[in-house]
């Protein structure tokens, strides 16, 4: 009974805090709304003000003579200026931001600005949506963008009769343009935020703007057609929706506004009020924090009172309860002392069982170094029992002798705090006398009460660890031995390979030597056949060097080159086959002019492998195009051959660079993978595609020479 008594008395104290709350809130919001329809009433009257201030002024401008009569003539340059003139007198006197006359085309004649850069003369306006009502007869009005100084501005614009007479023949359209911008800066100057959309919700002034040009909702795409082919809102094309989002709280026109605005959360009560004459509505909010102070204070006070009142109901129980309460706490605390001892011995118990039972050596010291504490695992680790080592201060008896100095330095730099947070290795001596390699951490000995009492360090015996390293490198250097001479067999397989093609230059030029010789040709021809026989003699020995240094790599001739060097001797090598199979190698350095570090002649074999493979692609193919282009990528440089034949076909691309994979009848498979070979020796990577415009695209990068 009376646990339904005190359950009621709750559920009737938070009832009367939660009334006192929601009524505060509806007061509150009720003030405010009535406060906002207020605001929203003044800006009304002040955007009408605005508009009903320069409504007369195209109407009035449409009947003067001049206007007229330039319209009729409008070559006359003493008639222009005379209505420029009069334009510029209307618009200071008013306080319009600019007035001009347009003629049925949409040109536009005479201007108030048209004595500064930014003059509307000579501009045509013809696709703006107050020109065309004008033209048809109609008053137009139409917010937006300059075309000509991209400023915002209410455009009115009203026709201009012959004679000035009501159905006369229209001859043109006198226009003013109004800034609304002074109106947008004293909103911003407000402490809450005014917004005005047009009918689209697309926001056009507002007091925030990081809401300008965003709209309320998903604008459709027929809207967006319009307003980009008017140019309403100049060049935008997109309309990013706001981030509100609105709820509605009772049955007032009011609405409640969630929101950001500078990176702020804002919380605000909204009020919108249309404008249909103008096709617009206007937003006017303030903050809700008064709204939810209002709430809190009532909450707040509600609150403070059913306390009070509990407080009394409760007082004189509790003091029923005070006796019995505390015999009760005495005798619990009585058990309580008893369990809480019994824990501690059970801990302390279960603490030293752990410790003991650590395959880790521990150790604690003072500040001054003196040990206070080892457990068993470091008493196994260096072969001295508790009591050896309890008390002694450096150095101690498990220090290795050749490493006294270490020690030392190691020792006082954990005493300092200096000890590196990852450890350090240190080489201990057993009692015995073998050497134990340990692994020590330190840190920090800080009691329950925060006082640093000293450092307690761990240390890992990493003996059976050092040794299997040294085992497994004495593996890797026997492993790299046999992987260097099974390699020997593909080297001769690379020698063969790459040795062809200078081996073929030379039968081609001793033929070509013989012919001259037979022909009785001039000296410095068959001189020059012979400098080539000497120069591919060369690079054929050259190669024989360079794929030696693949088994030594001691004897690798590694310099730095160019890269547009090396592309263009390539070339060099193959134009004469190029020119005899009718194919064209088109070069497009991009690199910089930056240097590699390689061996020049093994690097030109790469790209006369990859241009003769190119050429092989395309011997179907005589007018075809070989692409060699290098560009700068990242801390490398990017070559690629790029042919114009039939491409690889997808199932070969992950077996292209295999050894003895090949494609041609007569090809060995071997010169891509020598290629990678060579490019992988240099520190790069190789790679092939299928280009979209069809082919193949073989790519190496090699790294830049530092």
């Amino acid at each position: 009974m009376a646990k339904l008594l005190n359950l009621l008395i709750g559920a009737g104290a938070l009832a009367v805090i939660a009334v006192s709350g929601n009524w505060a809130e509806r007061h509150e919001l009720q003030t405010k709304t009535e406060g906002l329809r207020q605001a929203a009433a003044a800006h009304v009257l002040g955007l009408r003000g605005l508009v009903e201030k320069h409504d007369f002024l195209p109407h009035a401008a449409a009947r003067h003579p001049d206007v007229q009569d330039l319209l009729r003539a409008p070559r006359d340059g003493a008639l222009q200026a005379r209505v420029n003139d009069y334009f510029a007198d209307l618009q200071a006197t008013t306080g319009a931001a600019a007035l001009f006359l347009v003629d049925r085309a949409g040109l536009t004649l005479a201007a108030s600005n048209w004595n500064l850069p930014s003059s509307f003369v000579g501009q045509s306006y013809r696709q703006r949506p107050y020109f065309e009502d004008a033209v048809q007869g109609r008053r137009g009005i139409f917010y937006g963008l300059g075309l000509t100084t991209g400023q915002s501005g209410l455009f009115i614009a009203e026709p201009v009769r012959a004679g000035g007479a009501h159905q006369g023949p229209i001859l043109g359209v006198v226009v003013v343009k109004i800034s609304l911008e002074p109106l947008q800066a004293a909103w911003m100057r407000g402490a809450d935020p005014v917004v005005l959309r047009d009918s689209h919700g697309i926001v056009f002034l507002s007091a925030v703007p990081d809401w300008l040009f965003h709209a309320i909702r998903p604008v459709s795409a027929a809207d967006v057609h319009w307003i980009v082919e008017h140019r309403q809102y100049g060049n935008r094309e997109r309309f990013y929706v706001l981030p509100w989002q609105a709820e509605t709280r009772g049955e007032g026109p009011g609405f409640v506004l969630h929101t950001t605005a500078g990176g702020r959360r804002l919380d605000l009560l909204a009020l919108d009020t249309p404008l249909p004459e103008l096709g617009w509505t206007l937003t006017v909010t303030t903050d809700m924090k008064e709204v939810v102070q209002a709430r809190q204070l009532a909450l707040m006070l509600a609150a403070l009172a059913v306390a009070l009142l509990l407080l009394g109901v409760l007082y004189w129980r509790l003091r029923e309860k005070r006796f019995i309460e505390q015999k009760t706490a005495r005798i619990e605390l009585e058990r309580r002392v008893e369990e809480r001892t019994r824990d501690l011995e059970e801990a302390h118990a279960f603490r030293k069982a752990m410790e003991d039972s650590l395959l880790v050596g521990m150790r604690a010291r003072d500040p001054e170094g003196t040990i206070i504490y080892v457990n068993p695992a470091l008493c196994a680790m260096v072969g001295y029992s508790a009591d050896e080592l309890l008390g002694r201060r450096p150095p101690y008896p498990y220090w290795h002798p050749d490493d006294q100095e270490k020690h030392e330095r190691q020792s006082d730099d954990a005493l300092q705090g200096r000890a590196a947070p990852h450890g350090f290795e240190a080489r201990v001596r057993h009692k015995d006398g073998h050497d134990v390699i340990t692994m020590v951490y330190t840190a920090p000995l800080v009691d329950a009460q925060g006082v640093h009492r000293g450092w307690m360090s761990s240390v890992v015996d990493i003996t059976a660890q050092k040794q299997a390293e040294a085992r497994q490198r004495d593996q890797e250097v026997r492993l790299q031995r046999s992987a260097r001479l099974a390699s020997v067999g593909e080297m001769a397989s690379t020698l063969a390979h790459e040795l062809n093609q200078p081996l073929m230059a030379l039968s081609n030029f001793a033929v070509a030597a013989r012919a001259l010789a037979a022909q009785s040709a001039p000296p410095d021809m068959l001189a020059g056949a012979l400098d080539e026989i000497v120069e591919q003699s060369k690079r054929a020995s050259e190669i024989v060097k360079r794929v030696r240094a693949f088994i030594n790599p001691k004897r690798g001739h590694y310099e730095s080159l160019a890269v547009d060097g090396v592309i263009a001797h390539a070339a060099a090598l193959l134009e004469p086959e190029l020119k005899q199979a009718g194919i064209a190698l088109k070069l497009d350095l991009g690199d910089d002019g930056v240097l590699v570090r390689g061996d020049r002649v093994l690097l030109e074999q790469v790209l006369v492998n990859l241009i003769h493979n190119a050429m092989h692609a395309m011997q179907d193919r005589p007018r075809g195009r070989i692409e060699l282009a290098s560009r700068r990528v990242d801390t490398g440089v990017r070559i690629t051959v790029t042919d114009q034949g039939p491409g690889i076909p997808p199932e070969q691309l992950d077996q292209i660079f295999a050894p003895f994979f090949t494609t041609r009848p007569d090809g060995l498979g071997l010169g891509l993978n020598i290629c990678r070979t060579i490019v992988e020796a240099h520190g790069g990577c190789m790679t092939v595609e299928n280009p979209a415009g069809g082919g193949a695209a073989f790519s190496f990068t090699l790294p830049i020479a530092p």
